[in-house]
């Protein structure tokens, strides 16, 4: 009987043994994952194009400082618009160091534009929007948001203003598009512009989104990412 328990026990043990080092293996994996997250931030975007939005942040990210790229990280993906939060959300499950998620979309004929960016922030993912699109932003780097209400016009006399003040012709897909807006214009007061304008239409009584034009709140996407770069001559806007 005593020999019968003492085989039963060390079954027992044996038995355990393999959960035991699962379960090491898991609190290792867990560490090693938790020292991988960067102290500064990882950052992960969700846009619904292939070629403005994404090159812009891509490029946004290539100009963090080397000895930083290790402690501020930037994922870019895509996602059709309706399933911009939802992708976000998956992938932050997933993939749990990407802990600052984010979308990025534009105005432009999208249907459901203030739904979808009161669902993000609901779900504790930022917005990034603009009015009529993108380019109203990037406008902004040459010192002005003009009043533009349909997208394809701002696309269209944005590419003139770029023209004019780089040399250069615009391209949608052109990956060097960051490098030259602050190359050749001025990101600081393209931040604080884009902060007037918005504050500007809350002012004028336009709370929604949609109504907010010429407006974005995607500058504050790039305020805070910068003033993680350059923590010290950066000032949050007001």
């Amino acid at each position: 009987m005593a020999n019968r328990g003492n085989a039963a026990g060390k079954k027992a043990t044996a038995a355990g043994k393999p959960s035991d080092s699962r379960a090491g293996k898991r609190r290792d994996r867990n560490k090693r994952v938790g020292a991988r997250i960067p102290e500064l931030g990882y950052y992960l975007i969700v846009t619904d194009t292939e070629e403005t939005e994404k090159n812009y942040f891509e490029g946004l990210r290539d100009s963090i400082p080397v000895e930083l790229k290790d402690r501020l990280v930037i994922k870019v993906e895509r996602a059709k618009t309706v399933e911009l939060v939802k992708k976000a959300l998956e992938i932050t499950g997933q993939e749990s160091q990407y802990r600052i998620p984010w979308i990025v979309f534009d105005r432009d004929q999208v249907k459901d534009f203030d739904e979808i960016i009161q669902t993000a922030e609901k779900s504790g993912v930022g917005a990034g929007w603009s009015n009529p699109c993108f380019e109203i932003w990037l406008y902004a780097y040459f010192g002005e948001m003009p009043v533009i209400m349909e997208s394809y016009t701002c696309c269209d006399r944005f590419a003139e203003k770029f023209e004019k003040v780089t040399g250069q012709k615009y391209f949608k897909n052109d990956r060097e598009l960051y490098r030259k807006l602050v190359q050749h214009g001025d990101e600081k007061k393209a931040i604080q512009m884009a902060e007037r304008c918005y504050k500007r239409c809350m002012e004028d009584g336009k709370w929604k989104p949609s109504e907010m034009w010429p407006a974005c709140s995607v500058h504050r996407l790039v305020e805070e990412i910068q003033n993680k770069i350059y923590p010290r001559p950066w000032k949050k806007s007001k």
